[in-house]
């Protein structure tokens, strides 16, 4: 998974009839320290993101996967997730608590 900053909406007149009414969002890839890793590009929206979000973003077949009803999609990135709080700990320090979940399998 990769991390991703909404930079703005994308316009299609034309594009894959499975796609129509999908949204577009012009995203700049970000590195770990949310930094920009490489040039804008255009995702698929699936969670309802918005400009200046901090999303999760998958690649290549996960992407086409990430569609709700058609499977079989000409995507290559999609939003998948908004980041609501992000903590990034330096390389080599795991924190090896096990925290007690919520479901009974946890």
């Amino acid at each position: 998974m990769l991390l991703g900053r909404v930079r703005g909406n994308a316009v299609s007149s034309v594009k894959y009839p499975d796609l129509k009414g999908m949204k577009l969002l012009v995203v700049e890839p970000l590195n770990k320290h949310l930094e920009p890793s490489g040039p804008l590009q255009i995702a698929v929206d699936v969670v309802d993101a918005g400009p200046g979000d901090l999303c999760v973003m998958v690649r290549s077949r996960e992407a086409a996967l990430a569609m709700k009803e058609h499977k079989f999609v000409p995507v290559d990135l999609a939003l998948v997730g908004v980041v609501d709080e992000l903590v990034v700990r330096p390389d080599g320090d795991f924190d090896f608590n096990l925290v007690k979940g919520t479901t009974k399998y946890s």
